[in-house]
């Protein structure tokens, strides 16, 4: 673990313009704000050349991780923070064995190693709060036992605010650092519970950026599916089934398609009853069978496809024209598949939907809101026309739902889809006859 963990062309440029800027350490000093040892001790490696910094680093490393830990708990002047982050950074740079140096510290100071880096991230200045971030990954990735909640959870609320910003730099570090703290069960916990995170992640794949950072964000993907609560919600919260596969037929690169297709199997090993329907749905057993017909040079790959293959037909093969549908309506997508418009179906089907006090039924109701999906809810809508004229007591059912009145204000939705399939199901809805009984 070191800190090219987390790097990026805007850190690295940054920080090479920082080691050759003064830092007014005497003024300090004359303002009470640094001792005359502290003062001696900075001085020693202060736009130093590397050598010599190494040097010292080498005899009386723990003494300066303790200094610089120190002065940027007491020192809030931008400059200083960045010239004393910076100085963090690369004594641990390639240097693994000194990470001890830095969590020994709370020995001297229970503060520290993290009240200080946890400050910085709430600095107004960019550099401090990702060179932040960078050292922070370091520290906690290489701690032996869980981590403290209370180091966690500022931590990762930082991270939620920077990989939903508009900054390129503060996206690819909230992603980089992800990548290493996902590895850990309790950093996995933890990000589920800020919703903010997972936003972000998958707002990055639906902007559809490069090969490299469609991996590593689909990496934290991969790492999160191995939490059984996050393989069984996932998919319904964020919809990540049809946007992964989206993602694996325009990608590229080899590897996207591998963690790709190993999240697929990790969501069908932890949660199946809830993740193949949504698969199916999207149509990815004819997209497994096109991949498993190409070469990869991963011998992983192969062997993943097959497994989600094979799960897919299995399933299939048990599903009815019913299930077909209850497994759409639960992805919150529908689509115009032959089965809406099949009128045999909705003869033999339509009291269906009335089973588990109007379960399904209600499902059709919610998605005739999802105002950003116009297909959805044309074809919601549609359905709702269906259900009234096959089911001869669903006029006061669908009315009582509030389906009745969303469907009329669906005359005037935007698209013209909409339109039209809102005023075929209000015509059957005002022509059929009540039926209470």
């Amino acid at each position: 673990m070191s800190a090219s963990l987390v790097s990026n062309a805007y850190l690295d440029e940054h920080s090479a313009k920082i080691r050759s800027k003064p830092v007014p350490w005497e003024g300090y000093q004359r303002a009470g704000l640094v001792t005359t040892e502290e003062l001696g001790l900075i001085k020693k490696v202060d736009r130093q050349p590397r050598a010599k910094t190494e040097s010292i680093l080498l005899s009386d490393g723990q003494a300066y991780a303790l200094l610089y830990l120190r002065l940027l708990k007491k020192l809030q002047r931008v400059d200083t923070m960045q010239c004393l982050l910076v100085l963090i950074a690369d004594a641990l740079l390639d240097h693994d064995e000194r990470i001890p140096l830095f969590t020994r510290t709370a020995q001297s100071d229970p503060d520290l190693p993290y009240a200080p880096l946890l400050r910085t991230l709430e600095a107004q200045d960019e550099f401090v709060q990702l060179k932040s971030v960078q050292i922070l990954t370091i520290l906690l990735s290489a701690e032996s036992t869980p981590l403290q909640h209370h180091h966690l959870q500022p931590f990762l609320k930082a991270l939620a605010s920077l990989v939903q910003s508009a900054s390129a730099n503060k996206r690819d570090a909230a992603v980089q650092c992800l990548e290493a703290l996902l590895a850990r069960p309790e950093c996995r916990r933890a990000v589920w519970a800020i919703p903010g995170i997972i936003a972000g992640l998958v707002e990055i794949l639906r902007h559809k950026p490069g090969p490299q950072m469609s991996y590593q964000v689909i990496f934290c993907l991969w790492l999160l599916s191995f939490q059984q609560d996050v393989a069984e919600q996932i998919n319904k919260k964020f919809d990540i089934i049809p946007l992964l596969k989206s993602v694996a037929q325009e990608a590229a690169k080899e590897k996207v398609i591998r963690v790709i297709i190993a999240t697929f199997r990790n969501l069908i090993t932890k949660a199946p009853s809830t993740n193949l329907p949504a698969m199916l749905v999207v149509q990815l057993l004819p997209f497994t069978k096109h991949l498993a017909a190409s070469k990869w040079s991963d011998e992983d790959i192969p062997e993943d496809i097959q497994f989600v293959r094979d799960e897919l037909e299995r399933n299939f093969a048990s599903l009815t024209t019913y299930d077909e549908y209850v497994s759409e309506l639960v992805t919150g997508h529908l689509s115009w598949t032959p089965v809406h418009e099949s009128e045999d179906f909705w003869r033999e089907n339509a009291s269906m939907l009335n089973e588990r006090d109007y379960a399904q039924l209600k499902a059709l109701v919610r998605l005739l809101d999802k105002d950003d999906d116009p297909v959805t809810v044309a074809v919601a809508v549609h359905d709702i026309g269906h259900y009234v004229r096959h089911y001869e007591r669903g006029k006061k059912i669908v009315t009582d739902l509030g389906a009745k009145a969303r469907a009329m204000e669906l005359m005037t939705h935007p698209d013209p889809d909409v339109r039209y399939h809102a005023l075929l199901a209000v015509q059957q809805l005002v022509s059929h006859p009540w039926v209470t009984a």
